[in-house]
């Protein structure tokens, strides 16, 4: 049981970086009449993570490409596999704007930001998975516990209706690439600790514990974004418009969580990237790293804003198949058995 709440954490810090946690993705795919649409994706959240933990518990896998050749085949895997690449890649580099991005509030250099978000990942990259859990264990609760303590303070002091308009969910649908945006990164990294789970009990503590907790606080950031809406063009990281009044010490410590947040997510995607591209490249993990680190620098001064907005969308489209084929898996796998 325990070890399952290990692997939420680990699933919500691959969830939880710089799109996220700032606000910027949940108002690219939600905002107006969207409760509906977090509820669903929730549910597929949590159905996608089963079947991927499943797969990878019952596969021992090191790394996503045994995990993707039984979702997708051999052919589709291979054009897959280079699109999590890819989509790993992008996310480091996302990630490093992001740090810039939020240290800039601060009236820092952007530049102070990246330093900062590259020196923390070298230091972890040798330890592996041990140090990304070390990192979780101790940080995560507390990054949850503030969001959610702030977003309902939020919504008590400005008297945020949390229900309302029940009948009006039009943007159901955008559930759909949310969850869709969210896959490659999971089969990423869950693809990569299938030897390390030891019994059905952590999948099921792991999918159903991380889809309840980023299905609650996804609802309670939408509703808080949407009494703000009409302020959000002014600000490249929305969460900074819901702490505009908010005593100083407050705005502190969430842009602290914020720049955690997009640490975690860096990181999980830098350990998924390395445990692939180490099976095919002679390198040690501190070297691939570096490596790989040197490479995306360039494109993180693009802009953070632009970025998310650019390229998760995009992201979204391109994994829809790979989502119809995990929730169609467990289906599929019953048919198979009773030879339907």
């Amino acid at each position: 049981m325990i070890r399952g709440f290990r692997w939420v954490g680990l699933i919500i810090a691959t969830m939880v970086g710089a799109g996220y946690a700032s606000g910027r993705e949940i108002w690219e795919f939600f905002g107006h009449e969207s409760g509906l649409a977090i509820v669903l994706f929730a549910i597929l959240f949590i159905v996608s993570c089963h079947v991927t933990l499943t797969l990878s518990y019952e596969l021992k896998s090191k790394h996503y490409i045994p995990v993707l050749k039984v979702l997708l085949g051999e052919k589709v895997t291979r054009l897959y596999d280079g699109c999590i690449l890819l989509y790993l890649f992008t996310t480091i580099f996302v990630m490093i704007s992001g740090s810039g991005a939020a240290v800039s509030m601060f009236e820092l250099p952007f530049i102070s930001g990246v330093i900062l978000m590259i020196f923390g990942l070298l230091i972890i990259i040798p330890r592996g998975m041990d140090g990304v859990l070390s990192i979780n264990r101790f940080l995560l609760p507390m990054m949850i516990v503030t969001l959610l303590t702030t977003l309902i303070l939020f919504i008590i002091k400005e008297h945020v209706p949390v229900v309302y308009h029940l009948t009006e969910q039009s943007n159901w649908a955008s559930s759909i690439p949310f969850t869709s945006l969210n896959v490659l990164p999971l089969i990423a990294v869950l693809g990569a600790i299938g030897k390390e789970i030891k019994s059905k009990k952590e999948v099921y503590v792991a999918s159903i514990g991380s889809g309840v907790v980023l299905g609650v606080v996804s609802y309670l950031y939408n509703v808080s974004l949407t009494h703000v809406a009409d302020q959000l063009y002014f600000y490249e990281i929305p969460l900074f418009a819901i702490l505009y009044d908010y005593p100083v010490q407050i705005f502190l410590m969430m842009a602290g969580l914020l720049i955690f947040a997009i640490y975690t997510t860096a990181l999980t995607s830098l350990f998924g990237l390395i445990s692939r591209l180490e099976a095919v490249i002679p390198l040690s993990k501190g070297k691939l790293g570096v490596v790989i680190i040197g490479v995306a620098l360039p494109f993180a001064f693009v802009g953070f804003s632009t970025l998310v907005s650019f390229l998760y969308p995009l992201y979204g489209v391109i994994n829809l198949y790979v989502l119809a084929t995990i929730l169609l898996y467990p289906i599929v796998k019953r048919a198979e058995q009773f030879k339907i």
